[in-house]
Parts: C-alpha cells; sequence; structure tokens
C-alpha cells in the first residue's frame, strides 16, 4: 500500500496550520471572535471608555460590547473602574506585549524592509544603532548597482560624520546629547565634515524638524547617505535605517524622493518591533 506523503513541508504544515490556511474567507473566521478583538483594539487606542460610549461609538449594542467586556475582563486583558464607571486595558495585555517583544528581532524584521527599501531606491539599505558614541552597523541589503556604499556588519562609524548617527543624535534630549557628545573630538573626514559643535547642533535641530538626516560626503568623498531613525515601545530612538550611494546616483536633487523612502522604512520597521508609528517633527 502507498504510504502517505510525509515531506516537511507537510509536516510544517500539520503543525501549524490547515490546509488552505490563507483563505480568509468568512467560514475561515469566528466572527464572535473577530468582533471581540474589534472592542478590544478600540479600547485600546481610547481607553478610560464608558460603556454607553464604547457601543455609540463604535456601533454596537451596549449588551454585545458588555459580554465581550466581562469576557476580556475574566482574562485580565481589560478592567472596570468602579469608581468612575470606565474601562481601560488591563494588565495582562502588557504581559501579552512584552512576550512579542522578547521575540522581536530587529534585524530579523528589518531584512524584508530594508529589501524593499533597496528595490524602490536602487541603493543599498543599511540598519544601525548606537554602541558606545558610534554608529554600529547591523545590517545591510547590498545594491545590484557597481559603484555602491558597503558597511558590513560590525562596522563602526563616527556619529557626527554618520547619516544614521545624526538621526539618532537628533533625537536626543539636550542633556543626554550633551553627555554623548562631550569628549568627543568631531573629526574630520573629508572638508564636508561637521567639526564644530554649534554647527552640528544647529544640523540636528533641522534633523529632527525634517524627520531624516543626510551625510554628504561628511565620512567618504562620493558617497552621500539619507537617514531615519527607528523608534521602539518607548518612543525611543534605539536604531536607524538609511540608503548610501554615489553622489552621481544621490544628487541633492534626488534627496526628496529618497528620504520620503526611508522615512516609510523607517516608520515600517517602528511598526514591526512595536513602536508607535509615525510621529511629528517639531
Amino acid at each position: 500500500m502507498k504510504q502517505p506523503e510525509t515531506s516537511d513541508s507537510n509536516l510544517r504544515r500539520a503543525r501549524g496550520r490547515p490546509r488552505g490556511w490563507d483563505d480568509k474567507t468568512a467560514q475561515n473566521t469566528i466572527k464572535s471572535l473577530d468582533r471581540a478583538m474589534e472592542v478590544f483594539e478600540f479600547l485600546s487606542e481610547a481607553q478610560g471608555k464608558a460603556l454607553s460610549v464604547i457601543s455609540s461609538e463604535m456601533g454596537q449594542s451596549p449588551a454585545t460590547v458588555y459580554r465581550i467586556l466581562v469576557t476580556l475582563e475574566g482574562r485580565g486583558l481589560v478592567e472596570f473602574d468602579p469608581v468612575e464607571q470606565v474601562w481601560h486595558i488591563g494588565p495582562q495585555a502588557f504581559v501579552i506585549g512584552a512576550r512579542f517583544l522578547r521575540r522581536t528581532s530587529l534585524v530579523e524584521r528589518a531584512r524584508p524592509i530594508m529589501r524593499k527599501l533597496m528595490e524602490q531606491t536602487g541603493e543599498t539599505a543599511n540598519l544601525g544603532i548606537q554602541k558606545e558614541g558610534s554608529v554600529l552597523f547591523l545590517s545591510q541589503v547590498e545594491t545590484h548597482a557597481s559603484i555602491r556604499a558597503f558597511f558590513p556588519p560590525g562596522t563602526l562609524s563616527p556619529m557626527h560624520a554618520s547619516g544614521i548617527g545624526k538621526a539618532l543624535l537628533a533625537e536626543m534630549d539636550d542633556d543626554r546629547l550633551t553627555r554623548t557628545l562631550e569628549g568627543q573630538r568631531l573629526e574630520a573626514f573629508t572638508q564636508y565634515t561637521i567639526t564644530d559643535l554649534a554647527a552640528l547642533r544647529d544640523n540636528l535641530a533641522q534633523v529632527r524638524h525634517n524627520g531624516f538626516s543626510e551625510d554628504g560626503e561628511e565620512k567618504n568623498l562620493g558617497m552621500r547617505c539619507i537617514a531615519a531613525p527607528v523608534f521602539d515601545f518607548n518612543d525611543e530612538a534605539v536604531a536607524g535605517i538609511s540608503v548610501s550611494g554615489p553622489v552621481s546616483r544621490v544628487s541633492p536633487e534626488d534627496i526628496e524622493r529618497l528620504s520620503g523612502f526611508v522615512i516609510e522604512a523607517a516608520q515600517a520597521l517602528t511598526l514591526a518591533i512595536g513602536g508607535q508609528g509615525r510621529r511629528e517633527t517639531v
């Protein structure tokens, strides 16, 4: 008798999800659970709401919303304030969110976003973080062009002459910025490197206003970098994402167009690691 197939893909599918798992039609969804999640997500964005307000703003009956809230309350996902007579997100929601954050890998989640950024811009995409006053490059997706920037993982670069470095510096409060730059020599790598502290602070203020930074041949002649910050769930800038390429392809006229793609990628990575998404520039 012929034995049934037991390929690796079949085994993985059997363990994780049934045949036709990508079918999102009504027959494969639980309407009551979907409705409960709508209430849960609504409350997460608008905490401290009374039952009547939730039901009115969601267009659901008070009885339905109440049953959902009581069910979620039993799991600790929401809680009721008997004094104010309003509902809030519960502590178990944070516990579950923290579990997600523990499994979140910045580099792993950045790869598809960086690949898309490289394809959109035609230039090399980079990911970096701050480490002991320098930018540490964690990952790179290289362009297919013959002339390209190259920052292999593990490369360190001075923050004041780096697109990612300036994107991260611009998000620091004044005290932290002073501590970071204190005692550091703003070394000149090219004639375009900013070596004056006051001028650097002015540049960082502009970076924060724009939402992106530019390294215009400040580290390497002939190369330009455009970068934007990535924020975690505490709204802290924990990384930067950038594109780098020769000035012949990344000219001043290209900055506005390319910066849009970079900011979009940084926002996508922010959301992917549990951050709050687009934030207003000041």
